[in-house]
């Protein structure tokens, strides 16, 4: 059900105890109080091995356990659960620039959008990201502009600002890297969607990402989700499982 004046954040973990605690103290808590909202932050933990669930938890997330491997996943739970009227996503290294949520969030109300996605490009930190992924990125962006036109500059980013009616009326299918890009895809073709100017600093701690791998399978869905994307608005027929929350 969801909350009138309630902000939900979403960040999905693995193994981030040092990334973990500068995305949550970045989240500008006081001034979305300060702006009238509540907050709920759901960390969506992929069986950590290491303090992830501990120290978010002593920061105040709301930890919810998804032994289901997957980033797409991790964010289907989370998009689940989310009870606040606009949602919030975010990684869990510490890239993303959470102090702006607030100004992300009355862009989103006062021009009547459903979708935002920040762009990474339009201000990067040295070396924040690597040259093979920049390459990566605009090929895959590219891609993205030629089999669906839709034209934006960063089409892999994961900080996204939307409206739980949007994400009520939507069916996300990938469980992997993918859904980041499938979500754009629906938004920028069906709905009011936008790119903003964002911020994107180093990560904290050891990449996951795999240039080669997950971009020839973020490659490959492109391609795939020509036949799926029939279904981007249908009904989900049956509710995820939640595992326990720790």
């Amino acid at each position: 059900m969801e909350h009138q004046n309630l902000i939900s954040v979403i960040i999905p973990a693995l193994n981030e105890e040092l990334g973990i605690k500068k995305t949550l103290l970045g989240i500008p808590k006081k001034e979305l109080s300060d702006q009238g909202y509540d907050l709920e932050i759901l960390v969506i933990d992929g069986n950590s091995d290491d303090r992830t669930r501990y120290v978010a938890e002593k920061l105040g997330a709301k930890v919810i356990i998804e032994r289901r491997k997957g980033y797409g996943r991790a964010y289907k739970m989370g998009l689940q659960e989310a009870k606040g009227c606009i949602i919030v996503t975010l990684d869990a290294d510490g890239t993303y620039p959470a102090s702006l949520i607030p100004n992300y969030i009355q862009q989103l109300k006062e021009r009547t959008l459903d979708f935002i996605t920040i762009n990474r490009f339009s201000r990067m930190e040295n070396n924040a990201m690597g040259f093979s992924h920049r390459i990566g990125n605009k090929l895959l962006t590219f891609a993205m502009f030629l089999l669906y036109s839709v034209k934006i500059k960063d089409s892999q980013s994961g900080m996204w600002i939307m409206s739980k009616k949007f994400i009520d009326s939507i069916n996300l299918q990938s469980d992997g890297f993918p859904l980041s890009e499938e979500i754009k895809i629906i938004a920028f073709k069906f709905f009011v969607a936008v790119e903003l100017d964002g911020v994107y600093y180093r990560r904290v701690g050891k990449l996951k990402l795999g240039t080669i791998t997950d971009g020839w399978r973020n490659l490959k869905y492109l391609f795939k989700y020509k036949s799926l994307i029939n279904n981007a608005l249908m009904p989900v027929s049956e509710p995820l499982q939640k595992e326990p929350t720790y």
